[in-house]
């Protein structure tokens, strides 16, 4: 199986690279020993633009910034695609085209992938920050956490590789995929 970690959002608005940041994080913290192809990819704010990249796999992990109603900044979601829980949407992120009609336009032709999404409700969304509020800050090892154990359900290992904090990631992550 094929599967791609997605880091979406733009890391020039604070909170909203977070998605971005933590993927670059994990590549940079672990390596993954598994049958499986595990490949983890910056997607920035390309959405429509990454078809053609997400249609290669079989498995996708989404990580971005979600809406949801009465919920705290910070807070993690993890749910299927297939399963949105209401309320949880795309809306007012920073991107030019929303992920969420991405993957609503693959399903369309039905080139969409198994796709499973970590969502955090960002506070801070501001231009020239290449920083996380204390909030979502404090979300990064709670996304990490469950991506770790979520991979694991699939058959995948996650071995550190080098001792990393996201402070270190968030200080390079404009230069990491270059």
């Amino acid at each position: 199986m094929k599967i791609l970690i997605l880091g979406i959002g733009n890391i020039l608005f604070a909170d909203e690279g977070v998605g971005v940041h933590i993927t670059n994080y994990i590549k940079e913290k672990y390596e993954f020993n598994s049958s499986h192809q595990i490949d983890l990819m910056d997607g920035g704010t390309l959405a429509q633009r990454l078809i053609p990249i997400i249609v290669k796999y079989d498995y996708l992990i989404i990580i971005d910034t979600i809406n949801a109603p009465n919920v705290e900044a910070g807070e993690v979601y993890f749910f299927d695609f297939d399963n949105i829980p209401n309320g949880v949407d795309w809306q007012g992120t920073a991107h030019e085209v929303e992920m969420l009609q991405t993957l609503n336009m693959m399903d369309l032709v039905g080139d969409r992938p198994t796709t499973k999404i970590f969502g955090i409700v960002p506070t801070i969304i501001e231009p020239i920050k290449f920083s996380l509020s204390k909030k979502v800050y404090s979300a990064v090892n709670v996304v990490e956490s469950k991506l770790i154990e979520h991979l694991k359900s699939l058959d995948v290992k996650a071995n550190m590789k080098r001792e990393i904090m996201i402070d270190d990631i968030l200080k390079i992550s404009y230069k990491l995929n270059i």
